[in-house]
């Protein structure tokens, strides 16, 4: 889902590129909640057995095809369209294959881990926006609108949550179980908590899903920080993002959800690559210390973890670079206030 929120990038340079285009977006649910209210998709389509048959009247001048998959293969299949751009599928071999010469370049990052982990510097929107050979520029950001009424419910938490510290950082703990180890372990949260109510006047806020219900509550026991909602729903943590100043995470979902909402991000790295993301100008990335990353791996067995070798103390600078840089970026010459004061 943290693909398809980065792709909304896209939306702009399409635009630019087809003025006036009417756009049908094609996902999976439950992914189509977070294109909810988007002004730049006509049209979304989830692919289930009403939305293929939805897909069977319609006819497209040109479809972007992001997935590499033999899923999407049988899709494309399925549409009737005039171009496409970005990926096919052989249909004697069931290769994978660009489908023009545009999407080499992705293609063959996505072979190699010498291209992925060390050569490329390219983040994946840049690679991904060529590939489907649209105008790329690095101010194109996510597109991911809250409603008025959502806006008014992330006040009122606000207001509640935030007492008399002096900023909201929310910690999203959890992530895919596709690699599990992009989340620190319920110990190394409750450390990170530790010192930045040690460093700074703050309330923390957990995020999360319904997969971190109990594991928000073990890593809260004992400490001043606030569990918030987690079995209502994407929007709703959306709001509850939406609360906080900043947002610390691993290369997840909610690093993308606080990356489309323009909060300050602090996002961690261990098994994938710091360098693919864009944070626009707005976080930090901080880096395992472990030296066998990016590895991209599904498992991993090593007693010391990349999530265990993270310095929260980096991670606390930077939470408060954030801080200053917004407080700074907010008032007027003549009205700047001091920054966030440390808890001595």
């Amino acid at each position: 889902m943290g693909s398809v929120l980065r792709s909304t990038a896209l939306l702009h340079s399409i635009h630019e590129k087809y003025p006036n285009a009417h756009v049908t977006w094609l996902t999976k649910a439950p992914s189509h909640i977070l294109l909810k209210n988007n002004p730049r998709i006509d049209r979304v389509v989830t692919l289930d057995e009403v939305g293929l048959l939805q897909l069977e009247a319609l006819q497209f001048d040109v479809v972007f095809n992001f997935d590499k998959s033999l899923e999407t293969g049988g899709l494309l299949g399925r549409l009737s369209y005039s171009l496409l751009f970005g990926f096919r599928v052989d249909r004697r071999s069931g290769a994978i294959l660009p489908a023009t010469q545009s999407a080499r370049e992705l293609w063959e990052v996505g072979l190699s881990d010498q291209l992925k982990f060390f050569e490329n510097k390219k983040t994946e929107l840049q690679l991904l926006t060529e590939a489907m050979e649209l105008p790329f520029d690095r101010s194109y950001e996510y597109i991911l609108k809250l409603t008025e009424t959502e806006n008014d419910y992330a006040k009122i938490r606000r207001k509640k949550w935030l007492g008399t510290h002096q900023a909201l950082v929310g910690i999203n703990t959890g992530c895919a179980d596709v690699i599990s180890y992009k989340k620190l372990s319920i110990e190394g949260h409750r450390q990170l908590i530790s010192q930045l109510k040690q460093s700074l006047n703050v309330q923390v806020v957990l995020l999360g899903g319904p997969a971190e219900t109990e594991r928000n509550q073990q890593i809260a026991k004992d400490l001043d920080v606030i569990c918030s909602p987690t079995n209502d729903g994407l929007r709703d943590g959306l709001v509850s993002m939406q609360a906080c100043d900043t947002v610390i995470s691993g290369d997840s979902l909610g690093m993308h959800m606080a990356i489309g909402l323009k909060k300050w991000v602090v996002a961690w790295f261990g098994p994938t690559c710091a360098h693919e993301i864009e944070l626009f100008d707005r976080g930090v990335k901080v880096l395992s210390q472990a030296t066998c990353g990016p590895c991209w791996k599904r498992d991993c067995h090593k007693v010391t973890m990349c999530y265990d070798q993270v310095n929260f103390s980096e991670v606390v600078d930077s939470v408060q670079k954030g801080f200053e840089q917004n407080l700074w970026r907010n008032q007027s010459s003549s009205t700047k206030r001091p920054l966030l004061e440390t808890v001595s």
